[in-house]
């Protein structure tokens, strides 16, 4: 008995277009692969003809094939991070050197987000308030970097962040003091010109000093 004919249909199109019917992780890092120079071809794996990115370098995924690290440090990338990240719904840490532009705001969607390592680049524009949905983040490092603006009090709602490091940027306002930045050292802000002391609580607006 013939099969009938939307049994070839998708036959056809599983073969001819495997990176529509793909995985919609690996269609948001092929993306990111796009954004990105790698002059010694270390993204050369990322391939998006493939059903799901687990067989990349530089991807770790869980036992449900679900990426949940994306490693990019130390590999002689350079680019900007893409939007699309932000469809990794159980990205668990991501790690990137060499960075410009700006801190996409859909990395707010990442909800399983543990480590958001973006330190030591050249990443510009202000620290997105949207991060502030990532409750499950334990580590954030963006020191070292061109970031400007206040530091987002929807961070002070985190409460599983453990580390935060902004120093070395061009910030401004205070410091938070409510929450988990309670027990956050003062070095960890330090080398923002623009950044003053810790606020004091009802007594003047976070945002001074940033016109």
């Amino acid at each position: 008995m013939a099969a009938p004919i939307w049994v070839w249909a998708f036959y056809v199109a599983l073969t001819l277009f495997p990176s529509v019917l793909g995985n919609s992780e690996g269609d948001a890092l092929y993306t990111l692969r796009r954004s990105l120079s790698d002059p010694d071809n270390v993204l050369q794996s990322w391939d998006p003809t493939l059903v799901n990115p687990c067989t990349w370098f530089h991807i770790t995924c869980n036992q449900d094939n679900r990426v949940t690290r994306v490693d990019l440090g130390n590999s002689n990338l350079s680019g900007h991070l893409v939007p699309e990240l932000g469809k990794l719904e159980h990205l668990q840490e991501l790690y990137k050197n060499n960075i410009r532009g700006t801190i996409p705001t859909e990395l707010g969607n990442l909800k399983s987000l543990i480590s958001l390592d973006l330190y030591n680049n050249n990443i510009s524009g202000t620290i997105p308030p949207s991060l502030g949905k990532l409750k499950s983040l334990v580590f954030l490092r963006l020191n070292d970097n061109r970031l400007t603006g206040p530091i987002p009090r929807e961070l002070v709602g985190i409460s599983s962040l453990k580390v935060v490091d902004v120093s070395n940027n061009d910030l401004c306002g205070t410091i938070p003091t409510s929450g988990p930045f309670e027990h956050i050292p003062l070095n960890n802000f330090e080398e923002n010109p623009r950044l003053e002391g810790p606020e004091l609580l009802g007594l003047a607006s976070y945002d001074t000093n940033c016109s």
